[in-house]
């Protein structure tokens, strides 16, 4: 913690760092004066020296694999855990997610590590219309039982708390809004759009009529949404690796907000707003898209504004986001056409 002397040479473990956080948290680790070592550890294959991280060392493994946990967090100072499937299968989801993230909770907790560093999501508020607005840590989690990554994110918060019960290791926990940059394109290559008119509901249709010419087309409720960049994500992360202020939730969103509209515009595509979008309607627009059951989801948590408020982060980190939402969803949407994973005619292998 902050009061405390500083702790040189801190040895840190990371889950999943493979993924849209963690290549931008490996490199932030890289530049902090006070960890010695990273060990990293994800189901894909991962040269760190690609990536210039001379810090790194990288093994490939399982989450469900107790033993290589074992391992990977034996002896580590700080273990970060990132390693979480967002879109997939309902029930496989559920098996990584919540019997991974218990492994790694508890072998943190047996290990004796100082801190376990865990990234959250907004979306274990869960998307309620009762919801006071903005959002505070002190509400707590109430995911959104219908939305599996929403209740899974709201229970391994629980699950947390309840494995490191009785320890010493400190627990920062951090709910991000939606995570965007250059190399974070999730936003732009999930979010579920319209791209073939003749199969949506005739409701729907006739407001797609009304567009000039063909194309890919977004419908938008209106809901005014908070995107962050991984970079300014990772900032946080390291802060604490590093103890800095106290542990607990956090937070985290960039200055600003924006809209599906706006993210139309930045794709060069069309956006339909659509303030009232019933709940019926989304359902037979889901039914009838190449979409993924975690897609359709997505449309349905689109209705509900989670706006957060980002003061504790700020006052009692000293966290300080470098990118605003329009920088990030620019930025965003720029790496996703520059990696070829979307055009301006719909998403690549749509």
């Amino acid at each position: 913690m902050s009061e405390n002397a500083p702790e040189p040479g801190l040895t840190v473990a990371v889950t999943g760092p493979t993924g849209e956080i963690g290549i931008a948290f490996l490199q932030a680790l890289e530049r902090s004066e006070r960890v010695a070592v990273v060990r990293g550890m994800a189901r894909r294959p991962f040269d760190p020296g690609s990536k210039g991280l001379s810090k790194t060392e990288y093994v490939q493994g399982d989450v469900l694999d107790r033993e290589a946990i074992d391992r990977l967090v034996d002896g580590a100072d700080v273990v970060v855990h990132l390693a979480f499937l967002i879109f997939g299968d309902p029930e496989q989801s559920r098996e990584i997610n919540l019997t991974g993230s218990r492994n790694v909770f508890e072998a943190t907790a047996a290990a004796g590590s100082k801190r376990l560093v865990y990234t959250s999501s907004v979306a274990a508020y869960g998307f309620h219309a009762s919801n006071p607005l903005p959002l505070h840590e002190d509400l707590g989690p109430a995911g959104t039982e219908d939305f599996y990554y929403s209740a899974q994110k709201a229970e391994l918060e629980a699950t947390l708390r309840e494995s490191l019960e009785g320890t010493e290791v400190e627990a920062y926990v951090f709910r991000p809004s939606i995570v965007g940059g250059p190399d974070s394109p999730a936003l732009v290559t999930n979010v579920p759009y319209v791209g073939t008119p003749s199969l949506v509901p005739s409701a729907v249709r006739a407001l797609l009529d009304r567009l000039p010419q063909p194309g890919p087309v977004i419908l938008d409720p209106g809901t005014p949404m908070q995107i962050v960049h991984a970079d300014d994500v990772a900032d946080a992360l390291v802060k604490a690796v590093e103890g800095v202020g106290v542990p607990g939730c956090y937070n985290l969103a960039a200055e600003g907000e924006f809209t599906m509209s706006d993210l139309a515009r930045e794709l060069g595509w069309r956006s339909v707003p659509v303030p009232d979008l019933a709940v019926d309607l989304t359902a037979a627009l889901v039914k009838r898209l190449p979409a993924m059951p975690s897609q359709a989801a997505w449309i349905q948590t689109a209705r509900i504004s989670v706006v957060m408020d980002t003061t504790r982060a700020r006052d009692v980190l000293g966290w300080q986001p470098r990118h605003d939402a329009t920088a990030t969803l620019r930025a965003t949407v720029e790496g996703a056409q520059a990696a070829g994973l979307v055009t301006a005619t719909g998403r690549r292998g749509s």
